[in-house]
């Protein structure tokens, strides 16, 4: 029984221990939670971190398989709490950053510098996270890279050729030679994407400075830049990503590929 002694008026009075003793056990119980809330996020995280080491292990095999070079990928997986996603072996977003991708086509050598892949609904089981053993499977994909003008321009093998952006279109420069005088061209060219994937380039608005006013010149102006009017063959990518929509930007050709039901690592086993 807690001690009391009476007030002024005569009824008794009780000490505060028992209240203190209450307050220390409240206290003592929040920060138990507390503690053990910032152990199962700590826990969490530890588990995000390994699966993001692993899973960027199995992406930089699959990319190897297709013979395609790039630095070490970058893998985030979002989602919280991370755990409820590998005891249900489904998750809801993976990035994977690669970059200096390095393709070729026909020989040529084509780079990326960047390519981003944000998978969705991705398919990957426990034992699969830790042996490193089965499919990791995303319901959609979708990547968006970057071709450097330099490499678009070796593909369309014209000497002097230079690319590059102008108002959102595809800027044309290259010396040319007509009827015994070289002169500058500049123009414009539509960019579009081709039936099988490649980028289509339609050079629609081309011109000379000191171009001889002669119906002939125009001719061979124009023949020039219809020769340039081709459909360009991409690199293949990785994720069985198709290429969708291509676009000018002042850092180089930006592409925009998707697939679906896509295997994002290299089988084994």
């Amino acid at each position: 029984m807690a001690d009391s002694y009476p007030t002024s008026d005569g009824r008794p009075r009780r000490s505060g221990r028992p209240r203190r003793r209450g307050r220390k056990v409240l206290v003592t119980l929040v920060v138990l939670v507390l503690l053990l809330g910032g152990l199962a996020v700590a826990a969490d995280r530890v588990a995000v971190s390994v699966a993001e080491r692993t899973i960027a292990d199995q992406v930089q095999q699959e990319v190897s398989r297709q013979r395609i070079d790039s630095a070490a990928p970058q893998v985030e997986v979002a989602g919280f709490p991370f755990l409820n996603q590998v005891v249900a072996g489904r998750y809801e977003r993976i990035s994977i950053q690669l970059r200096d991708v390095r393709g070729s086509v026909q020989g040529n050598a084509v780079n990326l510098p960047t390519l981003d892949v944000d998978a969705r609904n991705v398919r990957a089981s426990l034992d699969t996270l830790r042996t490193g053993q089965g499919d990791v499977v995303a319901e959609t994909v979708d990547g968006t890279g970057t071709i450097t003008y330099d490499s678009l321009a070796a593909l369309l093998d014209r000497p002097g050729l230079k690319l590059g952006e102008r108002d959102g279109r595809l800027a044309v420069t290259a010396p040319v030679d007509i009827l015994g005088q070289e002169l500058t061209v500049s123009g414009t060219a539509e960019v579009t994407v081709g039936d099988q994937g490649q980028v289509a380039l339609k050079v629609d608005e081309v011109d000379a400075e000191g171009l001889p006013a002669l119906p002939l010149a125009r001719t061979l102006l124009n023949q020039w830049a219809q020769g340039i009017s081709i459909d360009v063959p991409l690199p293949e990518l990785p994720f069985q990503l198709t290429v969708r929509e291509v676009r000018p930007l002042p850092g180089g050709l930006e592409v925009t590929a998707d697939a679906r039901e896509v295997p994002i690592n290299q089988r084994v086993g």
